[in-house]
């Protein structure tokens, strides 16, 4: 049996702007025809649910399911609760053109926190996070990252990255939130 760990352990940075590496986080990658009624009727029956809009992400509870691609939702679960939601998943979507994998040890969470969040991400990614609503979630880059972001909280946004980046993501987080180097008002 393995012992689980997250991207860093926790880390953290505080500047203008809190940044977190949220620890262990269940996600699994759905991939088939968005537009058959089994793969809505499978994730609400697994995570609660309803089948995300373009861009788009739904959260109940403690699970999520966000729009990654016209053919691509990426589902958000308790870290415990991954296998066994996959699995749920598999079976109710069996005879489906699916491919259903749990991913949670390739991505790192992160939640940048503060009245000023949104000025952390402005520095690193093409988006006018100030318009950002909740519920919208982008794909982009952060820098040369591969990124998904959205708006988990009135004074939070919550990033998604490859582990292999997560240090690299982390301190580019941390640099632009550093106190001084907020955006001037324009």
């Amino acid at each position: 049996m393995r012992d689980p760990v997250s991207a860093l352990g926790g880390q953290s940075h505080e500047g203008f702007a809190r940044i977190t590496e949220a620890g262990l986080q269940g996600m699994i990658t759905l991939r088939g025809d968005l537009a058959t009624g089994a793969i809505a009727k499978a994730v609400k029956a697994a995570t609660g649910c309803a089948l995300p809009a373009q861009r788009a992400i739904v959260t109940k509870g403690t699970a999520s399911a966000a729009w990654m691609s016209p053919d691509e939702l990426l589902l958000l679960v308790p870290y415990t609760e991954a296998e066994a939601t996959a699995a749920a998943l598999s079976a109710a979507l069996a005879g489906d053109h699916v491919l259903i994998a749990n991913v949670s040890d390739a991505r790192a969470l992160f939640r940048i926190s503060g009245v000023k969040a949104d000025q952390v991400l402005a520095k690193l990614c093409p988006v006018d996070f100030a318009r950002l609503p909740a519920g919208e979630l982008r794909r982009t880059r952060a820098a040369q990252v591969a990124a998904a972001i959205w708006r988990s909280a009135p004074d939070e946004l919550s990033l998604i990255c490859f582990r292999s980046v997560a240090g690299y993501v982390f301190d580019l987080l941390a640099i632009s939130a550093r106190e001084g180097s907020e955006l001037s008002p324009t």
